[in-house]
C-alpha cells in the first residue's frame, strides 16, 4: 500500500467515510443520500424531506441549503468561500496533507489551483484568462462545428445495421461534447476516448467518502491525464497552435506566467467540465424524451421549444446535484444565523425542483415558462464558464438526434453513474428499428430550414 496515497485518502476520505455511515445510522439525511443506493438513483424525496424542515437544516455533516432562495443565496454571497481552509487544521494533519503526503504533479478538481476551489484574486485573473473563449458571441459561433460533429456522429450510427442495439452514452452523448472542447483546447481528436476513459474514472474525486480502490482508481486517471498535458505544454512551447491553451502555455501579461501547475488546473478542468457536464446533459435529455413521447410531440409541432427544452432537462434533472461553501464571516440566509466556519452543501438539484418556485416540481414539461430560472450551472462568482457552449451542445445534439431518429427507442434500462455529485448515465442502450425510422441528413436540414433555424 503506497503510504503517501494512504495518507491523501484518509485525510480526503476515509475519516469522512465513517463520518457519514455513523450520520446514516443516526438519520442524517443528507448521509442516506451519500449511502443509500435507492436514495442515491432518486434523491429528490429526499431533498423535499429536507427542505420541509426549513430553508437551512443542520445536518451531522455539515448544514443544508435546499430551498431555491437558500441556495441561491449561498451561491451569491460574498460571506462565502470555496474549498477548505487549511490554516485552521492542526499544524501536524496539515504538514502531513499539504507537504509530506502530497503529490504537487496531480492538480484534480478540487485541488487549488482549480477554480473551483479558489477563490478572488486568483479565481477572478483565472477566469478573466478563459473568459472570452466563452462568450455568448464566441459560442455561438461554434454552432456550425457543433452541427458538423452532430451530423458525423449520428452519420456513424446511421450506418449501423437497422434494429441492432447501440450505446447512446458511447456512441453519441460523450463523443460529440468532447470531440467540440478538445478542438477548443487543442486537444488532438485521437485523444477524445482516452480523455473519457480518463474522465470517467477520475469524476468520483468530486464525491465524499470514497472507497481506497476508487480513491486510487481516481488518482491514477489524474496522474495520467496530468502526465500526458505536461507534455502537451511541451510540445506547444515548441510548436504553437491557434487555440486557447496555446495562448495559456505563452501567456505573458502583468501578472506574469502561468506555472505549470496553474496551467495543467485551467485547461485540465476546462476539458473535463467541457464534456462532463454536457454529456450527462445529452444522455438525460435523451431518456427524458424518449420516455415521454407527449414531451417529443411538443417539440414535434413546435420545434422553437428546443431551446426551453434543455433549460427543461437542466432543472428536471440537474447534471451537477449539489456544491458546497465555506462561511468566512458571520451572515444569515433565509433568517438563519450562519456562524463563520461553517460548512453548508449547497443542493442545486432539490433547488430546481423547489415547489416555492417551479409549479408541479416532479413534472417534465418542455414547455415550462421559467424553466430557465434553475440552479443546474450554479450562481454567483462560479457560475459555470461553458455554461453558453452546453446549452448550444443541448440544442443541436438533442434536437439533430430525433430529427435524424424519429424511431429511437430505448432497448432496456439506462444505467445510471455511479458517482453521486455528477448525475448521468454511463449506458444507454437504444435501437432504431427499421431503416424508415432514419431520415437522411438533408431531411433533418430541410426540416430545420422549414422552421427557420
Amino acid at each position: 500500500m503506497p503510504v503517501k496515497a494512504w495518507i491523501r485518502w484518509m485525510g480526503q476520505h476515509g475519516v469522512a467515510r465513517v463520518v457519514i455511515r455513523r450520520a446514516a445510522k443516526n438519520g442524517d439525511l443528507q448521509a442516506h443520500i451519500l449511502t443509500d443506493p435507492e436514495a442515491r438513483r432518486n434523491p429528490y424525496p429526499t431533498y423535499d424531506a429536507i427542505r420541509a424542515k426549513g430553508p437551512l437544516v443542520r445536518g451531522r455533516l455539515m448544514t443544508q441549503a435546499v430551498s431555491h432562495d437558500a441556495v441561491t443565496q449561498v451561491l451569491r454571497s460574498d460571506a462565502f468561500a470555496v474549498g477548505f481552509d487549511p490554516e485552521t487544521m492542526p499544524f501536524l494533519a496539515r504538514h502531513v496533507l499539504t507537504r509530506v503526503a502530497a503529490d504537487e504533479r496531480i492538480v484534480g478538481p478540487i485541488d487549488p489551483p482549480s477554480l473551483l476551489v479558489t477563490n478572488p484574486p486568483d479565481h477572478t485573473r483565472y477566469r478573466r484568462l478563459v473568459s472570452r473563449v466563452f462568450t455568448a458571441k464566441a459560442v455561438e459561433a461554434l454552432r456550425a462545428r457543433v452541427e458538423q460533429r452532430a451530423d458525423e456522429l449520428l452519420d456513424a450510427m446511421a450506418a449501423e445495421p437497422a434494429g441492432e442495439p447501440l450505446d447512446l452514452v458511447a456512441e453519441y452523448a460523450s463523443l460529440l461534447p468532447v470531440t467540440v472542447i478538445a478542438e477548443i483546447l487543442g486537444v488532438p481528436l485521437e485523444m477524445r476516448r482516452q480523455f473519457l476513459t480518463w474522465g470517467t474514472m477520475a469524476a468520483p474525486v468530486l464525491d465524499v467518502g470514497l472507497s481506497y480502490r476508487q480513491f486510487l482508481r481516481s488518482e491514477e486517471a489524474l496522474e495520467k491525464m496530468s502526465d500526458w498535458m505536461y507534455a502537451h505544454f511541451d510540445r506547444l512551447r515548441r510548436e504553437p497552435g491557434d487555440d486557447i491553451v496555446s495562448r495559456l502555455v505563452h501567456l505573458d501579461d502583468e501578472s506574469g506566467k502561468l506555472t505549470n501547475r496553474e496551467l495543467l488546473a485551467i485547461s485540465g478542468l476546462l476539458l473535463a467540465a467541457g464534456f462532463e457536464t454536457t454529456v450527462n446533459l445529452l444522455g438525460t435529455g435523451a431518456v427524458l424524451l424518449l420516455r415521454h413521447p407527449e414531451q417529443r410531440a411538443e417539440l414535434d409541432a413546435d420545434p422553437s421549444l428546443w431551446g426551453n427544452a434543455v433549460e427543461e432537462v437542466l432543472r428536471y434533472e440537474s447534471p451537477v446535484q449539489a456544491t458546497s461553501r465555506r462561511s468566512v464571516k458571520p451572515t444569515e440566509i433565509c433568517g438563519v444565523r450562519v456562524p463563520a466556519g461553517a460548512f453548508v452543501t449547497a443542493m442545486i438539484a432539490g433547488a430546481n425542483r423547489d415547489p416555492a418556485v417551479f409549479d408541479d416540481p416532479n413534472r417534465f414539461d418542455v414547455r415550462r415558462a421559467n424553466a430557465k430560472e434553475h440552479l443546474a450551472f450554479s450562481s454567483g462568482a462560479h457560475y459555470c464558464i461553458g455554461a453558453s457552449l452546453a446549452r448550444l451542445e443541448g440544442e443541436i445534439g438533442l434536437r439533430r438526434l430525433f430529427e435524424r431518429f424519429p424511431g429511437l427507442t430505448l432497448d432496456g434500462t439506462p444505467r445510471h453513474r455511479e458517482t453521486r455529485v455528477l448525475r448521468g448515465y454511463s449506458s444507454i442502450p437504444v435501437r432504431f428499428t427499421t431503416s424508415t425510422n432514419r431520415r437522411t441528413r438533408s431531411d433533418a436540414v430541410n426540416s430545420s430550414s422549414d422552421t427557420g433555424r
